[in-house]
């Protein structure tokens, strides 16, 4: 691969999803494109970079870009951003009135552990308090790569997988063994999460408003003009006194005004005319 074909693909990939591939990740090209380019019957990179260039690739580029996502999660990951969720929900329900839904957004989902760990968190809290049984609860995911979401669809999980982050109590309650190695999580779980594809780049006010955003470890793969962008349009997407979470290695400051920092909680963001919900009476 010449870097010519580099900058190409990894121009299309910028484009697309927003992300940036350095030239320290060009082994990353040769590894995750490999079946695609047998697929195609395609020599090398360089080929396949001057098959992207026809106006008819489109549907090829995007696959490319889905192959080149990185798609990385786990059940309740890094803990802390959960343990607020807990705070927060009990006060946006009483915020909020009666038979208003409250509404959470997984963005970057992957395969879905993060919506479920959301769903597990409303499940607990409800049955510690039963005014919170009655409120309805909508938990998005999405994700710009098509075969994640379908696999987040599903609600299959494999052992590994549930083994990362659920307790043994937490997996045998919310989750149903299908077959050795095999666990798919309760429907009455399952109901509360709905998942599409989405782009962060692309339009998302179809979406509607949320009461809380978690946006975790994806902003790492941006530039900051890209960070900047995300982050403007998530802000939209917040309702006035919600919840933006990002990863503890990311900052929305100096990147948007649309947001500003919650008093006491690292890595959480509220607009800046917004009261962030506290577990208060």
């Amino acid at each position: 691969m010449n870097p010519a074909t580099f900058a190409f693909l990894a121009g299309v990939v910028k484009q697309r999803s927003g992300g940036v591939i350095g030239p320290d990740q060009a082994y990353m090209l040769e590894t995750r494109l490999g079946p695609l380019l047998k697929r195609e019957a395609l020599a090398s990179l360089d080929a396949l970079a001057m098959k992207l260039r026809s106006p008819a690739a489109d549907k090829l580029a995007q696959e490319m870009t889905e192959l080149l996502t990185t798609n990385e999660s786990s059940f309740f990951r890094d803990g802390r951003p959960f343990e607020h969720l807990r705070t927060v929900l009990p006060a946006l329900h009483r915020a909020r009135p009666a038979g208003a839904p409250i509404r959470l957004w997984s963005a970057a989902c992957s395969t879905g552990q993060e919506a479920v760990s959301m769903a597990i968190v409303i499940a607990e809290l409800g049955e510690a308090d039963p005014g919170l049984r009655t409120r309805r609860f909508e938990i998005v995911g999405t994700d710009i790569t098509a075969a994640v979401v379908e696999r987040a669809r599903s609600g299959v999980y494999s052992q590994f997988e549930v083994q990362r982050g659920l307790p043994i109590r937490t997996l045998m309650k919310r989750f149903l063994q299908e077959e050795p190695g095999k666990w798919k999580v309760r429907p009455e779980l399952a109901a509360q999460c709905a998942f599409r594809q989405a782009n962060l780049l692309g339009d998302l006010k179809g979406l509607g408003r949320f009461d809380v955003v978690f946006c975790r470890n994806v902003l790492i793969y941006f530039d900051p003009p890209t960070k900047g962008r995300v982050l403007a349009s998530l802000a939209g997407q917040l309702a006035l006194d919600g919840v933006l979470v990002l990863g503890a290695a990311e900052t929305a400051m100096g990147l948007t005004d649309r947001l500003r920092p919650h008093a006491t909680e690292r890595g959480v963001y509220v607009a800046p005319d917004g009261t962030p919900q506290r577990a208060t009476a």
